[in-house]
C-alpha cells in the first residue's frame, strides 16, 4: 500500500514540525517513532515523549483506505533531508516494512505496531478555551524564556508561569537572581487559571511558534489540572504540567524606585558586551557607575585586565554605584525589540528593575551581585 505520495519539503516540514521533542535515544525505543495515522487521504503525524505530544494533519497523497504505524523519525528525517526539495517522494508499506523512494533512491525501514505507541491520556477538566495571536505568544515567551532556571532543585522555576485573569495574560519566569514578567491582553474574560509549562515545552513552543508579521494566525489554549493543550497551524499541542506552587513575583518586582534612567537598549547592550570580554570566567561581573549625566561600566578580572565603557544619560539624581552579573543584563536586552529601555535604581544594594517606556506589560528584575 502507498501510505503517501508528496514533495519531499511538504513531507519533511510536517515531520519536522512533531520531531522537536523526539529523543534519539530512549528507554522505551517506540518513542523514537513517530505514529503514522492515515485515513482516507489524510495523514496525520504524531510524536510523544510520555509527557508531551504533538500532532499534525497534513494531506499527503497515497492509496485510498486507513492504515496506521510507527518508524523512527529522526532516520526518515535525515534521509529527507538528503533528498533534492522538489523530488516526489512516497512510502509504501509491506509487512512491517515500510520503503521510502525518491527518484531512484530506495530506503527500507523497520517499523513498530501503532498500537503499541503510547499516546497521553488527555485530561477530561479542560478550563475555558483561550486564543492569542501566535506573534503575541511567542513575543511573550521571547521576552521571559531566558530567566528560567535550568535543572533547578526547585523544580517549579524550571519552566514558565503562565497567569490567565481576566482579559490579561501574564508570563514569568525565575532563577532566583532574576525574574522576567511580559504580559498581553485578551479579548475574552477569563477566571483565574495559573499552570507552570516545563522548560522542555516552552522551548518546543518557540521552535514551532509564527511570528509573521503579516500572520495573524492564532493559538487557542486550555489549561487543565495538570495539562496544557495548544492548538494552532494544523498542530495539536499537549503537555504535563509542572506541579507545585510558584512564588509570588508580585513580591519581588521593586515598586516606587526614584531613581530612573531612559537610554538607547542597543548603546547599552553593546557596552556590556564589550566589558562582558573582561570579566572573570566565573563571576561575570560588572561595575555600574550611575552618576549625573554618565552611566559608567567597568570590568575587570583575575589577570588584572580592565575595561571601562562610558554612556551620556539624562540623569541628575545621586551616585549609585553596583555591581550585576552582565550576563543577566544583556540577556535582557538581547531578547527585546523596543529602542529604549528604563532602569530604575532605588541603591546600591537594592535588585533593579528594567522596563520598556512603551510597553507596560514587561518587567525585569535583577538581584545585584557583590565585586
Amino acid at each position: 500500500m502507498i501510505v503517501l505520495k508528496a514533495a519531499q519539503q511538504q513531507l519533511l516540514g510536517a515531520l519536522q514540525a512533531v520531531a522537536g521533542i523526539v529523543e534519539r535515544r530512549h528507554t522505551l525505543p517506540i518513542l523514537a517513532n513517530v505514529l503514522v495515522r492515515k485515513t482516507g487521504d489524510q495523514i496525520e503525524l504524531t510524536t510523544s515523549d510520555l509527557e508531551i505530544q504533538v500532532r499534525t494533519t497534513a494531506t499527503l497523497g497515497g492509496d485510498a483506505g486507513n492504515f496506521s504505524t510507527t518508524v523512527g523519525a529522526r532516520k526518515l528525517i535525515d534521509i529527507l533531508r538528503s533528498m533534492p526539495g522538489d523530488q516526489i517522494v512516497s512510502l509504501s508499506a509491506s509487512g512491517s516494512k515500510l520503503t521510502l523512494q525518491g527518484g531512484k533512491s530506495r530506503f527500507t525501514l523497520q517499523s513498530l505496531p501503532a498500537e503499541d505507541f503510547p499516546l497521553v491520556n488527555e485530561a477530561a477538566d479542560f478550563g475555558p478555551a483561550f486564543s492569542v495571536p501566535q506573534k503575541v505568544l511567542k513575543g511573550l515567551i521571547d521576552q521571559v524564556h531566558f530567566a528560567m532556571a535550568v535543572h533547578d532543585i526547585r523544580y517549579y522555576l524550571n519552566g514558565i508561569l503562565f497567569v490567565a485573569e481576566g482579559k490579561a495574560l501574564t508570563l514569568v519566569a525565575t532563577d532566583g537572581s532574576r525574574l522576567a514578567l511580559a504580559a498581553a491582553q485578551l479579548e475574552v474574560d477569563l477566571p483565574k487559571q495559573e499552570v507552570i509549562l516545563p522548560r522542555k515545552t516552552v522551548l518546543e513552543l518557540m521552535r514551532l511558534l509564527k511570528d509573521d508579521k503579516d500572520s495573524d494566525a492564532a493559538i487557542e489554549m486550555r489549561f487543565a489540572g495538570n495539562q496544557a493543550k495548544f492548538s494552532f497551524s494544523g498542530m495539536e499541542f499537549v503537555t504535563k504540567l509542572v506541579e507545585g506552587k510558584y512564588p509570588d513575583y508580585n513580591r519581588v518586582i521593586p515598586k516606587n524606585h526614584k531613581n530612573i534612567i531612559t537610554l538607547g537598549r542597543q548603546p547599552l547592550l553593546s557596552s556590556l558586551q564589550r566589558a562582558a570580554i573582561l570579566t572573570s570566567e566565573k563571576f561575570k561581573g560588572v561595575r555600574l557607575n550611575i552618576e549625573p549625566g554618565a552611566l559608567k561600566i567597568a570590568s575587570s578580572n583575575a589577570e588584572q585586565e580592565e575595561a571601562k565603557e562610558e554612556l551620556e544619560i539624562d540623569y541628575d539624581g545621586p551616585t549609585i554605584e553596583v555591581g550585576f552579573n552582565v550576563t543577566y543584563l544583556m540577556d535582557a536586552l538581547s531578547n527585546m525589540g523596543q529602542e529604549m529601555v528604563r532602569l530604575e535604581m532605588h541603591d546600591g544594594s537594592s535588585a533593579a528593575l528594567i522596563t520598556v517606556p512603551e510597553q507596560e506589560g514587561f518587567k525585569y528584575v535583577v538581584m545585584p551581585m557583590r565585586i
